[in-house]
């Protein structure tokens, strides 16, 4: 099997977690190569006005012509440095994610905060004065937002859970999601306003989501069935099938098969009638279940 294949092969078997990881991979090294190519062509200026078709602009009008820039961004990378920290965090907190709430979860959550961190970096240039200068070629990009959402709803849903971190040990996950929401995205609120923004944005979805499913109640249940109704698209149609059961041969064989086979389900009915359906073996369990197919 070729690496192609390997790659191909890990992406179908993996779970949502490790398609988001790969995705996001493949759109960064994606970009590389368009970014190459334009270099070698003598037209790497073109390069900023190809990535602007893909992240969300704080410009109104803009937005209203690319509108899909809302979801694009959300998985574009373009140095190594952004997509490594943000891929590590997904990776970290993605997974304690998944044994508390969900795979489903998951991806409604990183879509959910990537929009949520969209729409708000887009409000604040547009509400704000001081971002008025900035606004016509300011441009937002990378899973950030998606992140911080993600680990914001992972430390507020068990605020309790410990990750062991090298050269510290045990610490609860609430103080280091903590810790990451201030570092990355309050301090020096100066550098890379639009990105900090979006981080809160993500930060404030995820807290949200978690909050009310603690308490019952799930305000993504609307957008998980939207997700779902988009999955059927790409799903191949049933065929419909037409099943058969060969008889033997000879009929006195056929009805010796078909008698033995009543008497093992005579068997396991009057099992079920003194000691119920859950004293039955799997392989009773089988049996039956193949049998009822039969009638």
């Amino acid at each position: 099997m070729s690496v192609i294949d390997e790659i191909k092969e890990s992406f179908r078997k993996g779970t949502i977690l490790h398609k988001l990881i790969y995705f996001n991979l493949g759109i960064f090294l994606t970009m590389q190569i368009v970014r190459i190519v334009l270099l070698l062509s003598n037209s790497s200026d073109t390069f900023s006005t190809f990535l602007d078709y893909l992240a969300v602009p704080a410009n109104l009008e803009v937005l209203a012509r690319r509108p899909w820039t809302l979801f694009t961004y959300m998985f574009l990378h373009v140095d190594f440095i952004h997509i490594l920290f943000n891929l590590l965090w997904l990776y970290w907190f993605g997974t304690v994610f998944i044994q508390e709430l969900g795979l489903k979860k998951l991806l409604s959550i990183y879509l959910l905060g990537g929009l949520a961190g969209g729409l708000l970096f887009v409000l604040f240039y547009n509400v704000f004065p001081v971002f008025e200068p900035l606004r016509q070629g300011s441009v937002a990009m990378g899973a950030s937002a998606s992140v911080m959402a993600i680990v914001i709803a992972a430390s507020t849903f068990n605020p309790e859970r410990r990750m062991h971190l090298v050269f510290i040990g045990p610490v609860k996950i609430v103080y280091i999601a903590l810790v990451m929401f201030i570092f990355t995205s309050l301090v020096d609120f100066s550098v890379n306003t639009g990105g900090k923004i979006a981080h809160i944005g993500g930060a404030f979805l995820g807290f949200i989501f978690a909050y009310y499913y603690k308490k019952g109640k799930d305000i993504t249940k609307g957008f998980d069935g939207l997700l779902d109704g988009m999955a059927t698209w790409f799903k191949p149609g049933k065929q419909k099938m037409k099943v058969t059961h060969k008889r033997s041969s000879d009929d006195i064989e056929y009805k010796r098969e078909r008698a033995n086979e009543q008497k093992e389900i005579d068997k396991i009915l009057d099992k079920i009638s003194k000691a119920g359906y859950d004293s039955l073996s799997s392989k009773e369990k089988e049996l039956l279940f193949k049998m009822s197919d039969k009638k």
